[in-house]
């Protein structure tokens, strides 16, 4: 083989061997955390999760039928959400209002068995994501129902914009599924690091980190998880978890980033996707994109102000 195509040839098996790496990483987590929620969902736990949720729904001026949403979206996904709020939506209207908020709710905790692990595999406790997270959603929620039935805003019918697709309910349909998801993050995570190394060479990353450092240092967090929080805000908690896993057993991010980058993504993940879903329910923007985001920059910031909770981040 020629000298002049070895190094590039080189240079793309180590790349797949370190997105590989990260892939593996995030399977060993996401895997068994998957058969969990299956194992769950087959015994009733979301009908109970339901039921314990039922009290806390009046809290946030939701009936209480909505806690099985909920339940539905903390244990499984946003689309399983979405598919059992079709289902019982039209016998429990629901005013813009109210579910902007149940949408926020299911923005800021769902999929917590899949996200925790992910968490947790990056040094994030289980108690402090499921705090963190549950207890985001319902004091969000609870401020914006207050808000909104002062102003007396958005108390028009909600419309559904968009009615999901029925799934497959057999193992086999299920199993297939999550095949095709676990393929999809391979690729995803190959792309993401791809782009990282693109914007890195042109100089771009840089320039990011220079734009962001007014956020990056009113929450906390040090310049060296510029790029994760960037791809767990766009993306999703998990494809930015299993690149800081990277980043932290690479010794490039202290326990303090980590921590606060994390609890930052917890509150405010796949603003794209997510936010889209969530707007096909009747919400209004004000809540789950605006209300949200800054939610997540004010509770990140006040956990980065605790004393003792790590050394101060290096300078940005």
């Amino acid at each position: 083989m020629p000298p002049r195509l070895q190094q590039p040839i080189h240079a793309l098996r180590d790349f797949l061997l370190d997105a590989g790496r990260v892939y593996l990483t995030l399977l060993r987590v996401m895997v068994p955390a998957l058969i969990a929620v299956k194992a769950l969902d087959l015994f009733g736990a979301t009908v109970w999760l339901a039921w314990l949720l039922s009290p806390l729904m009046r809290l946030v001026g939701l009936p209480d039928e909505m806690g099985i949403v909920w339940a539905a979206a903390m244990l499984t996904n946003i689309y399983t959400a979405l598919a059992v709020y079709a289902d019982i939506g039209p016998g429990t209207p629901l005013s813009v209002a109210q579910v902007s908020v149940l949408g926020t709710m299911i923005l800021l905790a769902h999929s917590l068995p899949v996200e925790g692990a992910v968490a947790r595999a990056a040094g994030v406790r289980w108690g402090a994501t499921l705090a963190l997270r549950i207890g985001g959603a319902l004091v969000l929620g609870a401020l914006l129902h207050l808000v909104y039935a002062a102003a007396g805003i958005l108390q028009e019918p909600a419309r559904m914009l968009w009615q999901p697709p029925a799934a497959d309910p057999t193992l086999a349909g299920w199993a297939l599924d999550q095949l095709h998801v676990l393929v999809m993050v391979f690729f995803i995570i190959a792309a993401l690091m791809a782009m990282l190394r693109l914007l890195r060479l042109l100089g771009i990353e840089r320039l990011m980190h220079w734009l962001l450092t007014p956020l990056l240092k009113f929450i906390g967090v040090g310049r060296e998880a510029a790029n994760v929080t960037i791809i767990g805000a766009t993306l999703g908690i998990s494809f930015g978890a299993g690149l800081l896993i990277r980043e932290a057993r690479g010794g490039h991010l202290s326990a303090r980033d980590i921590f606060l980058t994390l609890a930052f993504l917890g509150l405010c993940h796949s603003v794209i996707e997510d936010t889209l879903l969530i707007l096909l329910l009747g919400a209004d923007l004000s809540a789950i994109l605006w209300a949200r985001l800054a939610f997540a920059l004010l509770v990140t910031a006040a956990l980065a102000r605790l004393p003792g909770l790590a050394p101060a981040p290096r300078d940005a």
